[in-house]
């Protein structure tokens, strides 16, 4: 498993409250604990914001950011470090070491904040907080301020506004720093090899959990933890279901079969499609279309540099697609008509990428201002192009029906150009069937 250097932490949080006005105050609750069913607790995976700032992959945790304390700008409370209850739920880093482990300037047990933070709040004129997200937090935040009021006599002075920490820190996050890249391509070389040892068992009769099972396998023994999101893997007509993740029907001979998978390492996600037939041979028709959908996204991929939109891919893949279909006879009519009244959406009904990242959804805004967001360098996003024939369409000719075919791909912005992260996965016909010929 990789982990990103402590300095790699720092930066961030300075770089965060570098752009947080005078006399302000960040607050950052770890991710809750969720109950499965009854007394059985989901895997905790830490909150994305928390852990970027962070790197502490602990729960009931609080980060501050207090830009110009005299006594330290970050504070961090946890859990303490206690012998009886380690023994029932592991270790713990624990207030006294986390200065050194962590690089915090202060850390206070959890269990005090009631009494540590509203002392900290106090005087400062902003807080910086992610509203919204977690109801019992955004009740104790103003607990907190509550208590301030409530000194005014006192001489204390609460905070007159609040401001969304999204704003800022969620475009710090979509630029990716060369250590994040490091570990994004090691986590897509990761699930690279899991598509590929896919390819190479499967046989028609499995069931999709096998090849789930070995999907997991290989992230797993390659030192991912968890899957960055449910794997997706479709046989047949369930291909044409876009989160189809049952994963529960016999793989039948003739089945192209469709697999959205890709694994999380050290909370960076990977995110990689493939199709491919089930007996290793498209039929015809399966290679028309699984053709078109390969240039669409060939096309989309050249048009991923800096100084370019962030829609041009998206264009360039319908642009390709709309054509295609209209040649194999699926659509008629002016291709530029087609793409302006959106008719392609029959098959092709969502985006051609999203950011990618410590979600598998990135956070960052797509438009600004009103106008698509130009790429930089550092930025990272899937792309992938879909087409998915319903199994009932009647609008097209039988052979075409119960076709689905998405072909995903992780890009990142380079000063050149672009890098795709994941190539290291076939998705040419004729390597795809030569590596399951063997």
């Amino acid at each position: 498993m990789m982990k990103l250097d402590v300095r790699e932490y720092a930066k961030r949080r300075r770089q965060l409250m570098e752009l947080m006005s005078p006399n302000s105050i960040a607050i950052v609750p770890s991710a809750p604990v969720t109950v499965r069913n009854r007394d059985v607790e989901h895997p905790f995976r830490q909150d994305s914001d928390f852990y970027y700032l962070s790197g502490f992959a602990e729960e009931h945790a609080v980060l501050v950011l207090i830009p110009g304390r005299e006594h330290g700008e970050y504070v961090l409370f946890c859990q303490e470090k206690i012998k009886e209850q380690e023994i029932w739920t592991g270790r713990r880093v624990g207030p006294e070491a986390a200065p050194e482990v962590l690089g915090c300037d202060d850390a206070f047990p959890i269990s005090d904040i009631d009494d540590i933070l509203p002392g900290l709040i106090e005087g400062k004129d902003r807080i910086y907080a992610s509203l919204g997200v977690s109801p019992n937090f955004d009740n104790q935040l103003m607990q907190w301020v509550n208590h301030i009021k409530t000194q005014v006599r006192n001489g204390a002075t609460p905070p007159h506004e609040f401001s969304a920490l999204d704003h800022l820190l969620h475009d710090q996050r979509l630029i990716k720093s060369p250590a994040e890249i490091k570990v994004m391509q090691k986590a897509a070389d990761i699930s690279a090899e899991a598509h590929t040892r896919a390819m190479q068992m499967v046989k028609p009769g499995m069931f999709e959990f096998e090849l789930e099972a070995e999907i997991m396998r290989t992230f797993m023994a390659a030192g991912s933890r968890w899957p960055a999101y449910p794997s997706i893997v479709g046989a047949g007509d369930n291909a044409c279901i876009l989160h189809y993740t049952h994963n529960n029907m016999a793989i039948k001979d003739g089945d192209l079969i469709l697999i959205d998978a890709g694994c999380e390492l050290d909370y960076y996600a990977a995110d990689i499609t493939r199709t491919f037939p089930a007996n290793g041979k498209f039929s015809a028709e399966q290679k028309a279309m699984y053709q078109l959908v390969l240039d669409a996204q060939y096309a989309a991929i050249e048009q991923i540099k800096a100084g370019n939109h962030w829609n041009q891919p998206h264009e360039a893949a319908v642009r390709v697609l709309v054509e295609g279909l209209v040649q194999h006879g699926l659509l008629s009519g002016d291709v530029d008509e087609l793409i302006e009244n959106q008719e392609y959406r029959q098959f092709y009904m969502h985006k051609t990428g999203h950011w990618l990242g410590m979600d598998v959804h990135d956070v960052g805004e797509y438009r600004i201002g009103g106008e698509w967001r130009i790429l930089e360098e550092g930025m990272v996003m899937t792309v992938e192009p879909g087409l998915y024939i319903s199994p009932d369409d009647e609008t097209v000719d039988a052979k075409w029906r119960g076709i689905g075919i998405r072909i995903e791909d992780d890009v990142v912005v380079t000063k050149s150009g672009c890098k795709v992260l994941t190539a290291a996965v076939v998705k040419e016909i004729d390597d795809i069937e030569a590596l399951m010929a063997g």
